[in-house]
């Protein structure tokens, strides 16, 4: 059968699939993060912001928007409610951009097996979401809802030490632990992974052009979902703010080796159900 032109969409148990993977993974890997310290080198830091090439792997070879809803719930399952505390509005802001990020960088690759493609698309993601982030932080200054914070060595300018600030992390956790693990990946488990899920390989003919991904529609919800951050960071800092808690035990190391287990079995739990998709394969 010809399939050119033809997309092939996903069950919504295939995308619940690719969702519950992306939040336990993800949320694993943001409870590492919290045991690695970070190296100061003037002023320069060096920090293992995230290990984000796990949702921009997922979003590439599966569907992009369940990775992507899947990573940023981990984050908020694992890294905060499971280790006692919740910013409660104040979490929207990196919910939404980071899962902003992961989508288009998903969406943008229609080959898997082309590594400019995915280079592109990783570092893409990555920039937008510390870029969109930046304007925030940049935002709370401007409008006087967050007092600016010098950092000594730098101009005393917001734009000139959020501007260090982004390229900081992209060019150390965005490309050493997203890029280049994502680059490593992607063309490796492109084809050997989708079959144990019971999913078609996503190939140039079923996914959408770079004119579908960068069009009006995207850059206006782009735009909305800053807005949405821009107003519930405000929110918070203003005190504005609703369900935001911290246990007298959060972050405890006790908290953290708790979530790891506790994660470690909800993944031991969707190996099992990969292990038996194994037999089912592909539908035709």
């Amino acid at each position: 059968m010809h399939l050119k032109g033809k997309r092939t969409e996903l069950t919504q148990a295939q995308k619940m699939m690719v969702f519950v993977l992306s939040m336990s993974l993800y949320g694993l890997a943001t409870l590492f993060t919290e045991l690695i310290p970070s190296v100061q080198l003037g002023i320069v830091e060096l920090s293992v912001e995230y290990f984000a090439f796990i949702p921009l792997t997922l979003a590439i070879l599966f569907d992009p928007l369940s990775a992507a809803l899947g990573a940023a719930t981990g984050e908020v399952i694992f890294s905060e409610i499971m280790l006692g505390q919740f910013g409660g509005v104040g979490e929207v802001e990196k919910f939404v951009l980071f899962s902003l990020g992961i989508y288009i960088a998903g969406m943008m690759v229609n080959d898997p097996l082309n590594k400019v493609q995915v280079a592109i698309a990783s570092f893409t993601g990555i920039f937008i979401h510390q870029f969109l982030g930046g304007l925030v932080d940049i935002s709370k200054v401007v409008f006087a809802i967050e007092d600016f914070e010098a950092v000594q060595g730098l101009p005393e300018s917001v734009f000139f030490t959020e501007g260090f600030a982004i390229l900081n992390d992209l060019l150390f956790s965005g490309i050493l632990f997203c890029v280049l693990p994502t680059l490593f990946l992607v063309p490796r488990l492109y084809k050997k992974i989708e079959p144990l899920l019971g999913m078609r390989p996503r190939t140039p003919e079923n996914r959408p052009s770079f004119g579908a991904v960068l069009n009006v529609k995207i850059i206006l919800m782009a735009i909305g979902f800053f807005l949405i951050a821009v107003t519930t960071e405000f929110m918070a800092e203003t005190g504005i703010n609703f369900i935001d808690w911290e246990a007298s035990w959060a972050e405890s190391p006790e908290a953290v080796f708790a979530g790891i287990v506790i994660t470690l079995v909800l993944i031991v739990g969707i190996i099992l159900v990969i292990r038996k998709n194994k037999t089912i394969g592909v539908g035709e």
